[in-house]
């Protein structure tokens, strides 16, 4: 069956593709170096939004599982969606894996200690010292604008971005934590919760760069009134941040900042980036993708899923059979690899029969 997805393959790239393809979303698997540790360095992909010249950059930064067992499983690819968003409006999107996630080495420093007397102050730090890292290797990049960086994380991510604040890199002019904090050990429950606002009161007196902070209801990690506590002691301590406590999303409101939540949190991110002279949904440029139709015999929920492919990152591909079986693969590293891989996934779900080729990137394939 292998010889069959290879023989695809082959086919789809002699016969190319029928019409031009515009210049679409293309996504790297890059190393960034920590010049401070030796060998050591972070784990990242970098999404690059097909245009020439340079662009805004936007570091997007993951959250911290509550178990350590799932720390080495992550991947930068879990933050696809999110940084489709930003490529689609201009960004050069980077998420990067701080050190103890993933593969990125160095080991983990941002442990808080003792549940009853945590040292937030260390845990967020260490993250914010990642985060400078990748930056400062980011904006060297020749299609990335160093004076115009933005800095994205999520809870922990979000914690490590607040702490950026304070000793900002050069060219960083906004960051946005979504239900930013640390300490959430289960639900409703945070250690040390006085100490986790003195080191965000701690942050803000010291912060140099405007931010958004934006945490939704029913958020099970850190409650709407824990949320407003924190945003109040980095604005009393001397911080700048708009502060947006948005609808409930989900049964856990932590899980906002996620493809699923996008409809919420795009128009609020949107008028923060317009505020600070960043690219928003409206600067983004048309997509030849876009004009595609879903394929026919796939049902209401292939379409659905169609219109997730048509936003996906390059290099994809979307294969279906016959009897209305279809798969599809985005962000790959090759278009031949998203060839494979859809095809592959297709006559899995076709229950081995053939499957063909209807979309690679953002173009019809050649009948």
């Amino acid at each position: 069956m292998r010889t069959r997805w290879l023989a695809g393959v082959g086919l789809a790239l002699g016969l190319g593709i029928a019409g031009a393809s515009a210049q679409g979303l293309g996504t790297e698997a890059i190393r960034i170096p920590m010049d401070a540790a030796g060998p050591e360095s972070l784990d990242a992909l970098v999404m690059t939004p097909g245009t020439p010249g340079r662009h805004p950059l936007a570091l997007i930064s993951h959250g911290s599982p509550r178990s350590a067992a799932d720390r080495p499983g992550m991947s930068p690819r879990g933050m696809l969606s999110q940084m489709t968003a930003y490529a689609r409006r201009g960004f050069v999107a980077a998420a990067v894996m701080r050190g103890g996630y993933g593969t990125s080495s160095g080991g983990w420093a941002e442990g808080f200690g003792p549940c009853d007397d945590a040292d937030y102050l260390k845990a967020g730090r260490a993250g914010a010292a990642d985060l400078w890292a990748a930056i400062a290797s980011l904006a060297r990049r020749p299609n990335v604008d160093p004076a115009r960086i933005l800095a994205v994380g999520r809870s922990a991510g979000g914690f490590a971005t607040v702490a950026l604040t304070e000793s900002p890199p050069p060219g960083l002019v906004a960051a946005i934590s979504f239900a930013g904090g640390r300490g959430s050990q289960q639900a409703d429950r945070v250690c040390s919760e006085s100490v986790l606002i003195d080191t965000v009161r701690t942050f803000g007196s010291r912060s140099q760069v405007p931010m958004l902070w934006v945490y939704a209801e029913y958020d099970r990690f850190f409650r709407p009134d824990l949320a407003a506590r924190l945003v109040a002691a980095f604005r009393e301590g001397g911080g700048t941040a708009r502060f947006v406590a948005a609808p409930a999303y989900g049964s856990d409101g932590h899980g906002l900042f996620s493809q699923g939540g996008q409809p919420i949190w795009e128009p609020i991110v949107d008028a923060f980036l317009a505020a600070h002279g960043l690219p928003t949904a409206e600067d983004a440029p048309a997509r030849d993708g876009a004009a595609l139709e879903p394929p026919p015999r796939v049902g209401v929920g292939g379409s659905k899923d169609f219109e997730t492919y048509r936003a996906a990152a390059s290099h994809k591909a979307f294969a279906v059979s016959a009897g209305g079986a279809y798969a599809w693969r985005t962000a790959q590293g090759t278009k031949a690899a998203a060839i494979e891989a859809a095809l592959q996934r297709c006559e899995l779900s076709a229950g081995g029969k053939p499957c063909r080729l209807y979309a690679v990137d953002d173009a019809y394939t050649a009948e």
